[in-house]
C-alpha cells in the first residue's frame, strides 16, 4: 500500500519535529508545551491510522459485504 509508505514518512517528520523542540534550549518550558501539544496529537492520529491500515492489508474485508445503506434510507 502506497498510503502507509506515505503514513511513515509523516510519523517520521512529525517525529523529528518533536526532538527539534525538545532540544531547543532557547524556548521555555511553557513554548515547548505548546508546541509539543499539536505535535503529539497529529503523531497519535498518525500512528493509529497506519495500524488501521496495516490490519487492512492483513484482514483485508471480504467481496461479499456490501454497503446496505440504501437499502435503508427512505424514499427509495
Amino acid at each position: 500500500m502506497v498510503s502507509l509508505v506515505h503514513i511513515e514518512s509523516a510519523i517520521a517528520a512529525v517525529d523529528h519535529e518533536v526532538k527539534t523542540v525538545l532540544h531547543d534550549m532557547s524556548l521555555s518550558l511553557t513554548e515547548k508545551d505548546q508546541k509539543m501539544l499539536p505535535l503529539l496529537r497529529e503523531s497519535k492520529v498518525l500512528k493509529q491510522a497506519y495500524e488501521d491500515l496495516q490490519y487492512l492489508k492483513a484482514n483485508p474485508p471480504s467481496a461479499s459485504v456490501t454497503c446496505k445503506v440504501g437499502s435503508y434510507k427512505e424514499g427509495k
